[in-house]
C-alpha cells in the first residue's frame, strides 16, 4: 500500500544482497551527503529490502515513519516495514565485528531515475539444429515460446515436464532442455531460454549465450542502467571478455593467448563480436504459429535415395517446406474460411523407407563387389539409383512395401492418440518411386465389399465353365466320337488334349486325319479362351469383360494379396492400411512407364482403387521421370493434360504470349487463305451471259456456292471453339471419380529457354511449388465443401 508522499518506483526485484556489496561502493554520488565512494566497504551495510537495493550510511539521521520523508532522500519507508529492515541490520552488524561509528544509521534507496529506467528483458526460446555441420539456433514460434515460458514460470518442477511444440510434431522436455521428434527418427536438439546474443562478422545468425551467463549479463546490465555506470567488464566461462560500453554498444572479445610484443591487452586484439540484449533486437524471423485445428492428414512418401532435392535435404526438411507453403496459401487463398473459423490447417507427415531398406546389410554386400574407381559416382549409384532395382526384387520389394505400410499405420495410430478430437480424412502423396509404391499398395487393398465381389467373380467363372461344351460334345461336333473312349481311358480332358502334340496323339493310336482336326480345333481354342496367358489382354478374356486388362489380373486363389505375375509385377504380400485414403497425389510419377514395362497396355475406364476415390498425377512439363496416365485409359483420343493455374491467377506471361502468337499466326493464315481463295474464284468466274434467264439461273447456282463458302469460312473460324468445348467431356474413366487425372505445371520463363538445363531441377521442384500445394489444398477442401476465395483461371 502506497504512503502519501512516497515516490513510485518501477523495476524488477534484485538478487541476493551479498552480490551487490562490492558494486555499491563504486557509486559516485547520492542525492545528499558526501559521495558514497568516500566510505569504505566496512562502513556500508547492504540489504535487499523487498527487492530494492538498500545501504546504510553512517552519520545520517532520519526519522522514518509513515508519511514522513528522510532528510536528503527522495524516498521514504513504510513504518510497518521497519522491523524487517532493523532485524536485517542487526544480522549484518553481528556478522561484522566492527560496527558503524554511529548507532543511528539511515537506510537509503537507490533512485531508479538517477541513471535510467530499467526494464526487464523478454526471453524467447530457441532450439539448436546442425545445418551444414554448423550449429544454428532457430527460434520457436511465438505461441510455442509463450507456452514454454509459462511452463517455466509455473513454479512446478521442470523435470518430467513435456511441452508439445511445432503443431505437435515435437516434444520439449523442459527439465532436460531437449527437443525430440514425435513421428520420425531424428537427433535430439538442445533447447535454451535466450535473452542475450552475440554475432561475429563471419556469422550469419546470432548465437545465444548460456542461460547462466545470460543471467550474469542481465544483472550487470541492470546495475549499469540503475547506477548509470557503464564500461563494465565481464569474463565468460570460456575466458572471453564482454564489455558493456552503453545500452547501444556492447562487444565481445575472443580470448588471445598472451599479449604481443607491443603489450596489447586481450580486449584490444581482433575484431569484436556484437552483443545484443533481447530477441527483438536481433534480425530473426519469428512466426506466429500454426492453427490448432487439423482438418486433414496427408502422408508423404519419398522417392529414390536419401536426398529429396538439389540441396540434398531429407524428406523431413522437404515436407517442412511443403507444410510452410500450405500455411501461407491458406492465409491468402482461404482467408474467408479462416475468418469464419471453418478451416484450420492440413498436416503433412513424412514417411521414410530408405533408411530401413539400407539398414538390412545390403550396403555391406554391395560394397564388397563395388569397384574402387570413381568412388563417389558408384556410391551415389548404390545409394540412390539402385532403389529402383531393389523395388523390382521380390525380397527387397517386400521390405519396402512393409516399411511404407507399417510406417503409415504407426504414424496414423500415434497421431490419433495425440489428437483424439481429429475428425478429418486422410490422403497420401508420393514423389517419384514413392508414388509407384503407393499405387501398388492401393491396387492391392481390400474393400469391405470386395469379398462379395470375389464371390460373384468365382460364381461367374463356374457358370462360364458349365456353359462351355465338354470333350465328348466337342468330339461329336468334329464327328470323332469313336475316339472318346481312348481319351477317357488315358484320362485326357480338354485342357490335357490342348497340350498334346501330334506325336502324343499318334502314340494313342489316332490316325493322321483325326489328329490334324484335333490339333487345329484345340490349338485355336487354346489361344481364344486364354489357357496360356502371357500377356494382359489374354488374361482379361478369362475374367469378366468389364474388368479391364489391368485389374482383372488378380488370381482367384488363396493368395489374394498378390497380383498375377503376368503383368510383370513381383509376387509379394501387400499389407492392409488401417484407413481409407480419400485422395492419392502423385508428384513426378513414373507409374505409367512401369505399368507399360510390366506389359499393361490399357487401363479399363471402369477401374478404380478399392479404397481410394481420387487420383491426381501432377508433373512438371520438363520432368524426365514423369509419365502420363490418361492415354492408358483413353488410348484412341489425343488430348492435352489439365494446366494447373498459377497461384496468383492467370497464366504465366510467356505462355500467354506464346498462345497469343499462335492464335495470331492461325488467324493470319486463315485470312490469307480465305482472301486467296476468293481472288482465285473471282478470277476463274465465267463471263456474264447475254440472256436474262441464263443470268438468273447462274445466280441461283452461284448463291449456294457462296453460301457454302461462307459456311466453310464460319466453320473454319469456329473450329477452335468447338475443339475447346469438346475437351472437358472426355471420359477418362473412374480412376479419379470421372475427373481428369493428369495435371501439368506451368514452367517458369527462365526454364523455357533450355529444357535440358532444368530437367533435374524440374523433378525436384514440387516441394516448394505454390501451384502444386494450392492444387492439393483445393482438392482436399473441396471434399469438405470449402472452396477458394476466388477461383483461379
Amino acid at each position: 500500500m502506497a504512503v502519501p508522499g512516497q515516490k513510485t518506483m518501477r523495476g524488477s526485484r534484485l538478487g541476493p544482497a551479498a552480490s551487490w556489496r562490492e558494486a555499491v561502493t563504486s557509486v559516485p554520488r547520492t542525492r545528499s551527503g558526501p559521495p558514497l565512494a568516500a566510505y569504505t566497504p566496512r562502513h556500508l551495510e547492504i540489504v535487499c529490502f523487498h527487492g530494492w537495493l538498500c545501504f546504510s550510511v553512517p552519520g545520517r539521521e532520519a526519522s522514518l515513519g509513515a508519511g514522513r520523508r528522510r532528510p536528503g532522500s527522495g524516498f521514504c519507508l513504510l513504518e510497518s516495514e521497519m522491523s524487517s529492515v532493523e532485524s536485517h541490520q542487526e544480522q549484518l552488524s553481528q556478522s561484522d565485528p566492527s560496527p558503524s561509528p554511529n548507532s543511528c544509521s539511515s537506510f537509503e534507496l537507490i533512485d531508479m531515475d538517477a541513471g535510467g529506467l530499467y526494464e526487464p528483458v523478454s526471453p524467447h526460446w530457441f532450439y539448436c539444429k546442425i545445418i551444414d555441420s554448423k550449429e544454428t539456433w532457430i527460434p520457436f514460434n511465438s505461441e510455442d515460446s509463450q507456452q514454454l515460458e509459462e511452463a517455466y514460470d509455473s513454479g512446478k518442477d521442470c523435470n518430467g515436464r513435456v511441452v508439445p511444440t511445432d503443431g505437435g510434431r515435437y516434444d520439449v522436455h523442459l527439465g532436460e532442455r531437449m527437443r525430440y521428434a514425435v513421428y520420425w527418427d531424428e537427433l535430439a536438439s538442445e533447447v535454451r531460454r535466450c535473452t542475450w546474443f552475440y554475432k561475429g562478422d563471419k556469422d550469419n545468425k546470432y548465437v545465444p549465450y548460456s542461460e547462466s551467463f545470460s543471467q550474469v549479463l542481465e544483472e550487470t546490465y541492470m546495475l549499469a542502467v540503475t547506477l548509470d555506470e557503464w564500461k563494465k567488464k565481464l569474463e565468460s566461462p570460456n575466458r572471453e571478455i564482454i564489455i558493456l560500453h552503453n545500452p547501444k554498444l556492447m562487444v565481445h572479445y575472443q580470448p588471445v593467448a598472451g599479449s604481443d610484443e607491443w603489450g596489447s591487452t586481450p580486449t584490444e586484439q581482433g575484431r569484436p563480436r556484437t552483443v545484443k540484449r533481447g530477441a527483438e533486437n536481433i534480425s530473426v524471423d519469428i512466426h506466429c504459429g500454426e492453427p490448432l485445428q487439423i482438418d486433414h492428414l496427408v502422408f508423404v512418401v519419398h522417392g529414390i535415395g536419401p536426398a529429396c532435392d538439389l540441396r540434398f535435404r531429407s524428406i523431413v526438411q522437404c515436407v517442412n517446406d511443403f507444410r510452410s507453403v500450405s500455411l501461407n496459401l491458406l492465409q491468402t487463398h482461404f482467408k474467408k474460411a479462416q475468418e469464419n473459423q471453418q478451416i484450420g490447417r492440413v498436416e503433412f507427415l513424412p514417411v521414410n523407407w530408405h533408411s530401413p531398406l539400407h539398414s538390412t546389410g545390403v550396403d555391406v554386400d554391395l560394397q564388397r563387389i563395388t569397384l574402387p574407381s570413381i568412388n563417389r559416382l558408384r556410391h551415389f549409384t548404390n545409394d540412390t539409383i539402385l532403389d529402383v532395382f531393389f523395388y523390382n526384387s521380390p525380397t527387397y520389394c517386400q521390405t519396402i512395401v512393409d516399411t511404407v505400410a507399417s510406417e503409415m499405420n504407426r504414424i496414423y495410430t500415434l497421431f490419433l492418440q495425440r489428437n483424439p478430437n481429429f475428425k478429418g480424412g486422410v490422403s497420401i502423396a508420393g514423389h517419384s518411386l514413392g508414388s509407384l509404391i503407393l499405387f501398388d499398395i492401393l491396387t492391392n487393398q481390400k474393400d469391405s465389399l470386395e469379398g462379395i465381389d470375389n464371390e460373384k467373380c468365382s460364381l461367374n467363372t463356374v457358370m462360364d465353365q458349365g456353359d462351355t461344351p465338354t470333350l465328348e460334345e466337342d468330339l461329336k461336333k468334329l464327328h470323332l466320337s469313336e475316339y472318346f473312349n481312348i481319351f477317357e481311358k488315358e484320362k485326357v480332358d480338354k485342357e490335357a488334349l490342348a497340350l498334346c502334340t501330334d506325336r502324343d496323339l499318334q502314340e494313342m493310336g489316332i490316325p493322321l486325319g483325326p489328329r490334324k482336326k484335333l490339333l487345329n480345333y484345340f490349338g485355336t481354342r487354346k489361344h481364344s479362351v486364354g489357357i496360356n496367358r502371357p500377356t494382359i489382354p489374354s488374361a482379361s478374356e478369362v475374367n469378366s469383360p468389364k474388368e479391364s486388362e489391368f485389374c482383372s489380373t488378380r488370381n482367384v486363389t488363396k493368395n489374394d494379396d498378390c497380383l498375377d505375375v503376368g503383368i510383370g509385377q513381383v509376387s509379394i504380400r501387400y499389407p492392409r492400411l488401417n484407413y481409407k485414403p480419400e485422395i492419392f497425389f502423385a508428384f513426378g510419377s513414373p507409374i505409367g512407364m512401369f505399368l507399360t514395362v510390366r506389359g499393361l497396355k490399357r487401363i479399363d475406364p471402369n477401374y478404380k482403387f478399392p479404397t481410394c476415390k481420387g487420383f491426381f498425377n501432377i508433373y512438371h512439363p520438363f520432368d524426365p521421370v514423369a509419365y502420363r496416365i490418361e492415354p492408358m485409359v483413353v488410348p484412341d483420343v489425343e488430348f492435352e493434360p489439365m494446366l494447373i493455374p498459377h497461384h496468383k491467377g492467370r497464366k504465366r506471361m510467356h505462355l500467354e504470349l506464346r498462345e497469343g502468337l499462335t492464335r495470331m499466326s492461325m488467324d493470319l493464315k486463315n485470312n490469307l487463305l480465305g482472301s486467296l481463295r476468293m481472288a482465285w474464284k473471282s478470277f476463274t468466274r465465267g463471263p456474264y451471259p447475254a440472256l436474262q434467264a441464263s443470268e438468273t439461273a447462274e445466280e441461283t447456282e452461284v448463291e449456294p456456292e457462296s453460301s457454302s463458302e461462307k459456311s466453310s469460312d464460319v466453320n473454319t473460324e469456329e473450329t477452335p471453339v468447338i475443339i475447346k468445348e469438346e475437351v472437358p467431356p472426355i471420359n477418362v474413366g473412374m480412376l479419379n471419380g470421372g475427373q481428369r487425372i493428369d495435371y501439368v505445371l506451368q514452367e517458369k520463363p527462365i526454364e523455357s529457354f533450355n529444357e535440358y538445363l532444368f530437367a533435374l531441377q524440374s523433378h525436384l521442384c514440387y516441394w516448394e511449388s505454390e501451384d502444386t500445394v494450392l492444387l492439393v489444398l483445393k482438392e482436399i477442401y473441396q471434399t469438405q465443401g470449402i472452396f477458394l476465395d476466388q477461383p483461379l483461371q
